[in-house]
């Protein structure tokens, strides 16, 4: 990340939970964005109260997937190629993973690189809403409580 993308990323921080939450849901969105480095100030610099910090980073990553997979249910190939800057093949590569594996595949929406194409792929291809929306929601509440960890041990050697 740029240097002066992580400055923008701790100008979020200045909002507090409110920010958390926006920061979140860009990074969850085609927005290049960090919401770690957000979450980190906010637990290790500012002791905002962590859980809260999950709970609220969950939610707006949560919503920012839901928003792609929206995206991908509305959209027109021609339209998210242009706008999402997804390509076509990778769309059609995760087309096969989907039938194999099924909407919980949606879980693993929070990885970065390939978590906004899953998100867009499982709208394009109809996958059930609630089943997406139930992994999504666990995949993100477990990247956000494992970061919480790594945040914890990573301030323990200092």
């Amino acid at each position: 990340m740029a240097h002066m993308d992580i400055l923008l990323a701790i100008d979020w921080a200045q909002y507090g939970y409110f920010g958390l939450f926006v920061a979140a849901f860009l990074a969850a969105t085609i927005v290049p964005f960090s919401s770690e480095v957000v979450f980190t100030t906010l637990v290790v610099t500012m002791k905002l109260n962590p859980w809260v910090c999950v709970a609220w980073a969950t939610l707006g990553n949560w919503l920012g997937g839901l928003t792609c997979y929206w995206l991908g249910r509305l959209g027109k190939m021609e339209w998210i190629e242009r706008w999402l800057r997804i390509k076509k093949e990778k769309i059609e590569k995760f087309n096969a993973k989907f039938h194999k594996y099924g909407d919980w595949l949606a879980f693993f929406s929070f990885l970065p690189g390939v978590g906004d194409i899953i998100a867009v792929a499982a709208g394009f291809m109809r996958c059930r809403l609630w089943i997406v929306a139930v992994s999504m929601l666990l995949g993100k509440l477990a990247r956000y409580v494992v970061w919480l960890y790594v945040n914890g041990y990573i301030v323990q050697l200092f």
